[in-house]
């Protein structure tokens, strides 16, 4: 029997902090260490699939034909060009699906269902979180094993986090109970800034095995790659930003033990 795939939200309360550069890179790093990975691009912004090469614009059918339930997974994924990973893309049709869910029945459960029917597929799903609490967050966190919180070392980041880590409760206690934070991610990363410094060793302190131990660096390389619809990864291999992605995906499946089958 295979194993089914591990499915984690990436997801952070805070706007801002690297969760989109953090899926794309994460999935083109487990791509380039034999993973089968999936995107679901959460948000309405459709910043995860444009970075991963997809025409937001030109989609036939997004995420929201999904969780409507008028397409499946396999009639609506694309594939990454070049971050060799499937995408479930969304674009602002997706913002009205908040609306439309209201009224329908296991609304919160539809990603869930959708997924168990590709779940041989893949050994990793990640979804796209927007970062308000909204119906397609609790699609997504109803669907996954864990969270992986991707953060800076900054004051206002601990704030977020005992936000983040209330709503991982109270999802896991009502609707979820296999869902856990699987790690912390230290993004953004200047080691030169004191605070900086103070905040990643309170983090360990307090999270302990939680924090993972590749630290993603402050990286131009990584911030310029959307813009050419790449995962930093590919754009630039070389690059500090994308080596670490690569150790951090090494990270994962060493940490999680590989898909039995």
């Amino acid at each position: 029997m295979k194993k089914p795939p591990r499915i984690f939200c990436i997801a952070n309360q805070k706007g801002g902090v690297g969760k989109t550069t953090t899926t794309v890179n994460l999935a083109a790093g487990l791509a380039q260490v034999g993973q089968r990975v999936l995107v679901v691009d959460l948000d309405p912004q459709g910043n995860a699939t444009m970075g991963s090469g997809v025409d937001k614009r030109a989609l036939p059918l997004t995420v929201y034909d999904v969780l409507l339930e008028s397409s499946t997974i396999a009639e609506v994924r694309q594939r990454s060009p070049k971050g060799g990973y499937d995408v479930l893309g969304a674009n602002r049709e997706l913002a009205g699906a908040e609306v439309e869910l209201v009224e329908l029945d296991h609304r919160e459960r539809r990603l869930k269902r959708a997924l168990e029917a590709v779940a041989d597929d893949y050994d990793f799903v990640l979804i796209d979180c927007p970062p308000s609490l909204s119906l397609l967050t609790l699609n997504g966190l109803c669907s996954a094993h864990g969270v992986v919180v991707p953060m800076q070392c900054e004051y206002f980041a601990l704030e977020g986090l005992s936000d983040l880590v209330n709503t991982i409760k109270q999802v896991h206690a009502n609707l979820n109970p296999e869902l856990q934070i699987i790690g912390l991610l230290r993004v953004m990363f200047d080691p030169r800034v004191t605070l900086q410094q103070q905040v990643s060793e309170q983090l360990k302190a307090h999270f302990g095995s939680k924090v993972f131990n590749t630290v993603i660096p402050r990286n131009v390389r990584l911030a310029e790659a959307p813009s050419y619809g790449q995962p930093g990864v590919v754009f630039d291999p070389s690059s500090k930003g994308a080596q670490a992605f690569v150790e951090f995906a090494r990270e994962m499946v060493q940490r999680l033990g590989p898909p039995s089958s």
